[in-house]
């Protein structure tokens, strides 16, 4: 007998199959032995294939009652050709209960670390309704029992939740918003999608963001406070160097001081204008008149390029305007046209054009200067990232430029692409989309605040 707990090898598959033709042949073989002996071969014939056929709807049965029973009951004996299909089965059973007792495990202590996470879990079904939460979900959404199934707008009502939960397609940095429960806590709202399903992490970041806010005033505040004697410390340094009877060996060093002086009021002033960018509410919105704006950019340009002598061509294809702050953007876009400029060698070629695109309009800085290696393009708008720290300090760099560019452009919905490969050049272009952009000016937009840059 093949043990229960094994599925039956090829031999015993073999075997079992040709039972039930050994078997009808052996009553064959006893009623046509019957029927000789007692000259009534048909009716023994019949007779032995008869109960063949009771033995089988017998076996059937049992097979049946079997089928019926609880998972860990072994098969019955005396199945014939059926036995293969029972030990098989059997098998199957005790593999899937084992696969099943373990996913079960599994799912448990799944669901055990997602109660015990002090962040608030929230698994959505494909109609945005709730399916399940744990207890900090329900502490911060003050859930009950009865919101099963209730849509997640209706519990979180505020439009950028709303932009964000159904523009989302994929894992991403998530959402920043002010606690609709309580104003003084801060929370990020993750959504990932898998199948119809999807899951929202909601993470509690107001020590974060106290932290983060402290930072920016300190710097804010550490700037400010540095302006009044760098002003007193320049304006020294102007007089003494001015002085008719300075004396040589003074000269070096006055020059060297008043340089130093003049870049960290360079960083000074970079990082209050950082500063104001990530603090102020409402920037001033006014209608831009790009024509201008780049000739202005352009005549900069020019002055910022006499001991540069590169040629410096501007390229205007769209009468497009925007709407925005144009102080900041004079600063964005200007910084983009005079790091083109630093970074490319005397002589070099450099367009600046503004055209039409799909998403919008497109602003861009084109050189052919020692462009930048691929592993720094991603981190290039960080405060205080250098490619090459001496080459920056040589050309004067503060390495706050991009960051002051890159807070300037979200506060327009802007996105900065950067396109360069070291030894051939750079290209630098920002895409302003279609709601920023009007052709003329007759339909101004509605004044209202632009994005603040999120603090986290």
């Amino acid at each position: 007998m093949m043990p229960h707990n094994q599925p039956p090898s090829n031999t015993h598959r073999y075997a079992l199959l040709f039972a039930d033709i050994r078997w009808l042949l052996f009553s064959l073989c006893m009623g046509v032995l019957l029927g000789l002996y007692s000259s009534y071969l048909l009716g023994c014939i019949t007779a032995s294939l008869l109960l063949y056929i009771f033995w089988r709807m017998y076996a059937l049965h049992r097979f049946d009652e079997w089928l019926n029973k609880s998972i860990s009951t072994p098969p019955p004996d005396m199945l014939g050709g059926l036995s293969v299909v029972a030990a098989q089965l059997y098998h199957n059973r005790q593999q899937e209960q084992i696969t099943q007792q373990k996913m079960m495990g599994l799912v448990k202590k799944i669901r055990s670390s997602l109660l015990a996470r002090q962040d608030a879990v929230i698994l959505l079904n494909d109609n945005d309704g709730l399916e399940w939460w744990n207890q900090a979900a329900e502490d911060l959404l003050a859930l009950e029992s009865s919101d099963q199934g209730n849509s997640i707008f209706n519990l979180i009502t505020e439009p950028e939740f709303l932009e964000y939960y159904r523009t989302t397609a994929a894992p991403n940095n998530g959402i920043h918003l002010v606690s609709w429960k309580s104003p003084d806590r801060y929370l990020k709202c993750e959504v990932t999608h898998f199948g119809g399903d999807k899951l929202l992490i909601i993470y509690d970041v107001t020590r974060l963001q106290h932290l983060e806010q402290m930072r920016r005033d300190f710097v804010a505040n550490v700037s400010h406070e540095l302006r009044t004697p760098l002003t007193v410390l320049m304006g020294y340094l102007e007089t003494f160097s001015d002085q008719p009877d300075l004396e040589p060996k003074w000269q070096r060093g006055l020059s060297l001081m008043t340089q130093q002086t003049a870049r960290m009021n360079s960083i000074v002033n970079d990082l209050l204008l950082l500063s104001r960018l990530e603090n102020e509410e409402k920037p001033t919105l006014t209608k831009i008149d790009m024509r201008k704006l780049l000739t202005q950019l352009y005549d900069d340009a020019k002055v910022y390029n006499k001991d540069y002598g590169h040629h410096i061509s501007l390229e205007i294809h769209s009468d497009d305007n925007l709407y925005g702050a144009e102080l900041y953007l004079n600063s964005a876009l200007l910084n983009l046209v005079v790091n083109a400029i630093k970074y490319t060698p005397k002589g070099g070629n450099i367009v600046i054009s503004w055209q039409s695109v799909v998403e919008g309009c497109e602003f861009s800085v084109t050189d052919d200067g020692i462009g930048i290696a691929p592993h720094h393009i991603s981190r290039l708008t960080e405060r205080f990232y250098r490619v090459d720290s001496g080459r920056s300090r040589a050309t004067g760099g503060t390495g706050l430029g991009l960051a002051i560019v890159k807070h300037v452009l979200y506060q327009h919905n802007a996105k900065l692409h950067i396109d360069s490969e070291e030894g051939k050049g750079s290209t630098f272009s920002i895409v302003f989309p279609n709601n920023c952009i009007k052709a003329d000016d007759k339909s101004v937009p509605k004044q209202h605040a632009l994005p603040k840059m999120p603090l986290l």
